[in-house]
């Protein structure tokens, strides 16, 4: 593997995420505009079984390290591992998905690697040796190319930023003996919730801000329901205590690229922008016709939210029959 690009792969609950299949697809077109190979590395207890899968998004070689020590993510563990891993192979660029484990493991290899990192990427380009990452600055008001310098090259690519593509590989499955080490940390708990879609992969978030007067969000999961959505929150709400932080979107929470971003009672505060600034079409429903999220918006609507929200509901569900 000298001299690859390695993806490193994130995966819940039997399957990879769908931001591991962006950056793998990312990592395939990156290496071959490098004139290089692309490798995968799963990490985890239990993944042997269906690591194969990301040969047919470009792996040439897809590297396991299967470990109960592995079964839950703690960042010094799985630190320990990708850190022999890139000294045994030697990669020119390593990518992720910048999902909250991936920004965490991202930031944790740059120090141990002492390696150049570009956080929150939307593109990335090559020629040669050389590789420009493109990522927003500024609360997303601009966009910045960063040349990275020294290698292994850090990318953590923005979800659903990064087209899904097939390009089968090789795929051949390689067994890491990598020592994952004792961690510092201890899970003690873990909280499942079913049926329930992740935020940053949803194609729909609906997200309620101070305007909603309370934790009531009902209409809003029916609104997201509907589309098959997820729900979100802007950090006044998530300060009251109306939603939890994994909820929140913006600069200090998470952020999201949907394909539709629906903005309910939310002002628009630059932090909350950050956080959503990409998505392909933003609503804005808001009482006040002066709210900053209207400057936004492709599409603004000015009333009630508990009464529009509603019937949007209701015409989604007579549309879809």
């Amino acid at each position: 593997m000298s001299h690859g690009v390695l993806v490193v792969a994130e995966q819940a609950d039997g399957a990879f995420r769908k931001i591991t299949l962006e950056a793998m697809s990312e990592g395939k077109r990156l290496a071959s505009r490098m004139g290089c190979e692309a490798y995968a590395l799963v990490l985890g207890a239990g993944v042997a079984s269906f690591a194969g899968e990301l040969a047919k998004y470009g792996a040439d070689k897809i590297l396991v390290a299967d470990s109960p020590v592995l079964a839950d993510y703690l960042t010094d563990t799985y630190t320990n591992v990708i850190d022999e891993v890139v000294k045994a192979h030697s990669p020119r660029a390593i990518v992720l998905g910048a999902s909250s484990q991936g920004k965490d493991l991202s930031a944790r290899l740059s120090a141990r690697l002492d390696a150049p990192l570009a956080m929150d990427c939307v593109a990335v380009k090559a020629d040669g040796e050389n590789i420009v990452a493109t990522r927003p600055m500024y609360g997303g008001k601009v966009l910045a190319d960063v040349n990275l310098e020294g290698e292994p090259k850090i990318i953590a690519v923005r979800p659903k930023m990064m087209a899904v593509t097939e390009s089968p590989g090789a795929g051949v499955v390689e067994a890491v003996t990598a020592d994952p080490g004792r961690s510092a940390m201890k899970q003690i708990d873990r909280q499942l919730e079913t049926g329930k879609v992740e935020l940053t992969e949803a194609d729909v978030v609906v997200s309620g801000g101070r305007g909603m007067g309370g934790a009531d969000y009902t209409a809003l999961e029916q609104l997201a329901a509907s589309l098959e959505g997820a729900v979100g929150a802007s950090r006044s709400a998530v300060d009251e205590g109306w939603r939890s932080h994994a909820d929140q979107v913006g600069q200090t929470g998470k952020v999201v690229s949907p394909n539709l971003y629906i903005a309910c009672g939310i002002s628009g505060a630059i932090q909350h922008l950050a956080g959503m600034s990409s998505s392909k079409v933003i609503v804005a429903i808001n009482k006040d016709p002066e709210a900053p999220i209207f400057q936004k918006a492709d599409y603004g609507i000015v009333g009630d939210l508990f009464e529009i929200v509603p019937l949007l509901t209701e015409e989604i569900k007579r549309l879809k029959g």
